[in-house]
């Protein structure tokens, strides 16, 4: 099914009027009001309750948020009037709760004592539902790793699998504009945010209250809607096919997922995919939902295939391929072939291995002049595939590219990248991006991504490791994963520097301490190219997409 573009835009907006704090206007008829749920150490939260009108109890769906409550004043009666009723609460330490706001840390007990806490009013008949968009998704997540006995169902849209430890670094790399900027919002000072930047080593805190270590602890079934330019893209595959696959009795084998074609703000750049911000069919597909796990209605949701994503092509506004469509299945991944599309010394990518015996780059990164961002998985501003033409030639940003495509390639899955490099000091960074490169020259951004080489085997303390000056690594960079068809005539491009800002904060190379003030150094970095020392960008081929 797909949705017209205008009520794309509808839906979008009302939930990420949550995610981004839009007070909306008051308003407390009689069957509406607030009040304060005690917690297991005494701290109060504030709530508002909203009642459908008639004789209850009823079926409840919760949302908890660091954005005010007061947003759902607007929504609820999308629910009220369908027989649910509504509780709306502001998490630990933000605007009517009592405590201190610590974000995402308390909200396991917090969100534990308040299904309970709801399940115990007259008003609820014992079964509750949580939602949620982006950090309202998170809270979700987090209420349901600790398997309250009345949370019965979840629907998550655009949350990921980790409300730190992934969320906050990848490949050990900070999100600076997603993360540092939200935090920023949030209120957080910029020392506060140097102590989070540390903790990109695994600490005993984050194995305490980070989701990633909780969720084999959720015995529900749970819808989890995502976007494939969404800052949280990988968390939501992720939390499907864990929970699917893996989770305990209750939620193992009753998840859903949909992934779109949609970031966490309006796209930019001249693409436009037709219908691909379909959320489910938006509000009518969460309600199917509640009526079938909160009512016991058998509407056949279940019944229905598990996963629906939308597979990407080409996409210029007012042009777009009728390739561009949903795929509906009963898994993720879908079957593929690990392809490795192999970088040659000439810039040309092809699937031959090189047969140079030697073949490098060598570049000097200097931290004062980082590559910028054009695009990507980015919060609010700067969402999506725009054209990396924008960043100009420089001796830092080296492009590869196939020649134009005889057929189709078509992708689903998660990507890699086998990056052979080399820096002459202990630590630096090296980002990747998949590129889709139209007949025209336009070179839409799909994925980019980095690795801090200190974190190259891992990020737990005992697998931090400096680098050897000019010794040659191969360094594996996660790039997450996508759906898209690169179309004949297109070219398949990737682009390689040691860059990404402000989407990633810039490594210092000097290997000092992380989240400390530091003298950057320029280091000399070394990518290889030849036949001992292949670099290749690993694609998951589907036939017959």
């Amino acid at each position: 099914m797909k949705m017209p573009s205008l009520w794309v835009s509808r839906i979008l907006c009302i939930w990420l009027a949550l995610a981004s704090g839009i007070a909306l206007a008051q308003s407390q008829p009689d069957a509406e009001r607030e009040v304060m749920a005690p917690m297991r150490d005494g701290v109060k939260l504030a709530a508002n309750i909203y009642l459908p009108t008639g004789d209850g109890p009823w079926p409840v769906v919760l949302t908890r948020t660091p954005y005010n409550k007061n947003g759902m004043d607007k929504g609820h009666a999308r629910y009220t009037e369908k027989g649910y009723a509504v509780v709306s609460q502001d998490v630990r330490g933000r605007f009517a709760s009592e405590g201190a706001y610590v974000p995402f840390e308390n909200d396991m007990p917090d969100g534990y004592d308040t299904v309970e806490w709801v399940a115990a009013q007259d008003f609820c008949n014992g079964k509750i539902g949580i939602f949620g968009a982006s950090a309202p998704g998170i809270t979700s997540n987090l209420a349901a790793a600790t398997a309250p006995p009345h949370l019965t169902a979840a629907y998550v849209i655009v949350a990921p699998d980790s409300s730190y430890y992934r969320s906050r670094f990848v490949g050990g790399a900070f999100k600076e504009s997603h993360s540092g900027g939200w935090l920023r919002g949030q209120g957080l000072t910029e020392e506060q945010i140097g102590d989070y930047k540390k903790r990109a080593v695994l600490d005993q805190r984050t194995k305490d209250t980070d989701f990633l270590f909780f969720r084999q602890n959720v015995t529900i079934p749970m819808y989890n809607i995502g976007g494939w330019h969404d800052i949280f893209a990988q968390g939501t595959l992720e939390n499907f096919m864990f929970l699917q696959e893996k989770g305990a009795e209750g939620a193992r084998g009753r998840q859903k997922l949909t992934m779109g074609a949609f970031g966490h703000g309006t796209l930019e750049g001249d693409l436009e995919y037709p219908g691909g911000g379909n959320l489910a069919a938006g509000f009518d597909e969460q309600l199917r939902w509640w009526d079938y796990w909160l009512k016991g209605i058998d509407n056949g949701i279940m019944d229905e295939p598990r996963v629906r994503y939308y597979m990407m092509a080409s996409a210029r506004k007012g042009h777009a391929s009728d390739k561009n469509r949903d795929i509906l299945g009963d898994a993720w991944p879908p079957a593929s072939v690990q392809t490795r599309y192999y970088l040659h010394g000439d810039n040309t990518i092809s699937t031959a291995p090189p047969s140079a015996k030697e073949a490098s780059i060598a570049y000097a990164f200097d931290p004062a002049n980082p590559v910028p961002t054009i695009g990507g998985q980015n919060l609010g501003r700067d969402v999506g595939p725009r054209d990396q033409r924008a960043i100009p030639a420089r001796q830092d940003y080296f492009r590869f590219q196939t020649d134009p495509l005889e057929t189709d390639v078509a992708i689903a899955g998660h990507v890699e990248m086998e990056l052979w490099a080399a820096t002459d000091g202990l630590d630096t960074d090296f980002v990747a991006k998949l590129v889709d490169v139209y007949p025209d020259g336009y070179e839409a951004l799909i994925l980019d991504y980095p690795i801090r080489t200190r974190f190259r085997h891992g990020r737990e303390a005992q697998e931090v490791a400096m680098m050897t000056p000019n010794q040659p690594e191969r360094l594996i960079i996660d790039m997450w994963s996508t759906a898209n068809t690169f179309e004949k005539g297109h070219r398949i491009a990737v682009h390689i520097a040691s860059s990404n800002f402000p989407r990633f904060d810039v490594n210092t190379n000097t290997g000092g301490p992380l989240g400390e003030p530091e003298t950057p150094r320029v280091a000399k970095n070394t990518i290889y190219l030849d036949a001992s020392k292949a670099s290749a960008m690993v694609l998951p081929v589907v036939q017959g997409r």
